[in-house]
């Protein structure tokens, strides 16, 4: 690997709007003098976008949501792969027509994305976070949060192992001879690992606080990590040393991806902020607040490099020119309900919007959500609405829904009450906050449209 580049001290924002416009749009309009795109958004998600990928071609993109599924786009128009259990947090496209995904259900799946049907791979003990895959598209790596990486031959399919984080991982990237890999852990460490041996060659640093993102920039040399502090860092990928420093007082550091050719950086922070980086003169050349409410989960460059693709609590995915001005509409500009003032809501109300509305909708249609729609739920059997997926436990199991039965799902917990259902852990302690909360759904789920 050379040597790395030798960044400039970077600028902070506050030069002038024109001044930064102009440069932006110099550094996007390049060869042939094409201009950036529009300001456009993906919808139809039902729950918050946690994952973005693009096909290296172009044309298709993937999305990853709260919802349990992975929107595969093209042309604007979305195909909904459905297999998972749990929220899907990362997406990545594999060539050859196949792409993989990562969920809190613990599971990787690998798709077959012209028939749309997956195949599971398990063995982590905890939700897989991030995906990368080797230049020659061989093995899959998954992040998982029992402090594991899963190396996945994408021929066979046989997983191996890599454990040595004192906590969850949080994101893995291959050098570009498939031969090393790096990895950040909630742990606050940046650990090194040889893939054809499994072992850890050394730790490269140790940040302090937990690091969330991380990518490679081979051909420069350097690495680039996001942490739970704010802090946002460019090391030399060999020795760890510092050698670019952008970090801002907002935190945490959620997203981060760099463009294909290597010269943008976006960063993507708890606070709503999308950053760009020129990081070959070292410089901010965008900073522009892309979520009313709310993080920025996800980033992704377009293929040509002039858009950011984000995704935040929003059921959809946004794309900027990476030139915005920060006027363009952003991301959760509506009310989420489960952000909503529970000053102004009764306390069966407030159960509800706290710990069931990500989720479920209680509208006669349902809308697209992780878990059905509640409207008529009094005296209906579990698992028998028509149009939802269910896990086989809840199609099979022999419960009516009313004021017992859903006292005890959410006194014992969902993985109590019903073993092995997509239902994530949930329990209300409180035996009023339960009796509030049945008599909001009781009177809330039988009026005719009434949304949450």
């Amino acid at each position: 690997m050379p040597a790395p580049a030798r960044l400039f001290r970077p600028s902070r924002p506050g030069m002038p709007a024109a001044v930064l416009l102009a440069f932006a749009l110099s550094l996007m309009q390049g060869a042939g003098g094409a201009a950036a795109q529009e300001f456009y958004t993906l919808k139809g998600h039902g729950g918050p976008v946690k994952g973005i990928d693009v096909a290296p071609e172009g044309g298709a993109i993937l999305t990853a949501s709260f919802d349990n599924t992975v929107g595969l786009w093209e042309g604007g128009t979305p195909r909904w792969l459905e297999g998972h259990a749990a929220a899907v947090n990362a997406v990545h496209f594999l060539g050859d027509g196949r792409a993989a995904s990562g969920g809190d259900d613990f599971a990787v799946l690998l798709w077959d994305l012209a028939a749309g049907t997956a195949r599971r791979l398990e063995g982590h003990e905890g939700k897989v976070i991030s995906l990368s895959v080797s230049p020659d598209a061989g093995t899959l790596a998954s992040a998982s949060w029992d402090g594991s990486i899963g190396l996945w031959d994408l021929d066979t399919l046989a997983p191996r192992f890599l454990t040595g984080h004192g906590a969850g991982v949080n994101a893995t990237v291959f050098s570009p001879d498939g031969s090393t890999l790096y990895s950040a852990s909630t742990d606050g460490t940046l650990r090194v690992w040889d893939v054809a041996s499994g072992q850890e060659k050394r730790l490269l640093l140790r940040h302090g606080f937990g690091i969330n993102t991380l990518v490679l920039n081979a051909s420069a040399g350097w690495l680039a990590y996001g942490a739970v502090d704010g802090g946002t860092r460019i090391v030399d990928a060999q020795t760890g040393e510092s050698l670019a420093d952008f970090t801002l007082d907002r935190r945490p550091i959620l997203a981060m991806d760099l463009s294909r050719d290597g010269r943008l950086l976006a960063v993507g922070d708890g606070e709503g902020y999308i950053m760009i980086i020129d990081t070959e003169r070292g410089r901010i050349v965008n900073d522009f607040k892309a979520a009313l409410r709310g993080p920025v989960w996800a980033l992704r460059f377009s293929e040509d490099g002039r858009n950011i693709h984000a995704g935040g609590l929003d059921d959809a995915m946004y794309s900027w020119p990476v030139d915005a001005e920060g006027d363009e509409a952003a991301m959760a500009a509506g009310p989420r309900s489960f952000l909503e003032d529970p000053a102004g809501m009764g306390n069966g109300e407030r159960q509800f919007k706290r710990k069931c509305s990500i989720c479920h909708t209680l509208t006669p249609d349902g809308q697209r959500r992780a878990g059905p729609s509640l409207h008529a739920l009094f005296g209906r059997p579990a698992g028998s609405l028509p149009g939802y997926s269910y896990s086989e436990t809840l199609q099979t199991a022999d419960i009516i829904w009313n004021d017992e039965t859903i006292d005890a799902l959410f006194d014992l917990g969902p993985d109590h009450y019903i073993p092995g259902s997509k239902m994530p852990m949930q329990r209300i302690t409180a035996q009023q906050d339960r009796d509030d909360l049945i008599a909001y759904l009781r009177s809330a789920s039988s009026e005719e449209g009434k949304e949450e």
